[in-house]
């Protein structure tokens, strides 16, 4: 069972965008998504730091973080999902860490990361 459950998967990946840029843990992103209101359709686009990957296959997740207005904001995307129009690396970050959790709780400049190319 596990082996039709692995062949579905790599078919839905396959015909769905597959060619999202390489990124890591601690790269900028940014996410433009398709929002529906009414009869319309616009984009929205969220930029944030890559916190956390979770997941493998069709049900990878990502959770992007930024700092809006001095509060923190937190959103998780499914990576394959059809809203989801376009992923954009922004600059790339040198981080230690799989998940970088802790940044929640630093303050102030403890907060930034090392850059290492844009």
């Amino acid at each position: 069972m596990s082996n039709l459950l692995k062949e579905i998967n790599n078919l839905f990946i396959s015909n769905v965008k597959a060619a999202w840029p390489k990124f890591r843990i601690g790269d900028v992103l940014k996410v433009e998504l398709k929002i529906k209101e009414g009869e319309k359709e616009r984009l929205q686009a969220f930029e944030g730091l890559l916190i956390a990957d979770k997941g493998t296959g069709v049900a990878r997740m990502l959770t992007l973080r930024k700092v809006s207005y001095t509060e923190g904001v937190e959103r998780i995307f499914p990576l394959y999902s059809p809203c989801i129009e376009k992923i954009e690396v922004i600059c790339r970050n040198k981080v230690r860490k799989a998940k970088l959790y802790y940044l929640r709780k630093l303050k102030g400049k403890l907060k930034l990361i090392e850059r290492t190319e844009k």
